[in-house]
């Protein structure tokens, strides 16, 4: 039998939100990758994401925390 999820959000709604304005910014071409946008231009969905719940965890938002590599 599956396992009953609870209830509770792993992402905030505003997190949410910070996702769609960077798909948005990565559809005009205005959103850049590195610190400070000097990187080059993202045109990939995953990094979009990706930058966005790391901005979204700079704010102090509810969102997991990144996973750790394991290496070997």
């Amino acid at each position: 039998m599956a396992k009953k999820k609870s209830g509770k959000r792993k992402y905030s709604p505003s997190a949410s939100k910070d996702v769609a304005s960077a798909m948005r910014r990565r559809k005009r071409g205005t959103l850049r990758s590195g610190k400070g946008g000097k990187g080059g231009k993202v045109t990939s969905r995953k990094q979009a994401i990706a930058i966005a719940l790391s901005e979204a965890r700079g704010k102090g938002k509810k969102v997991p925390r990144k996973r750790s590599r394991k290496r070997g």
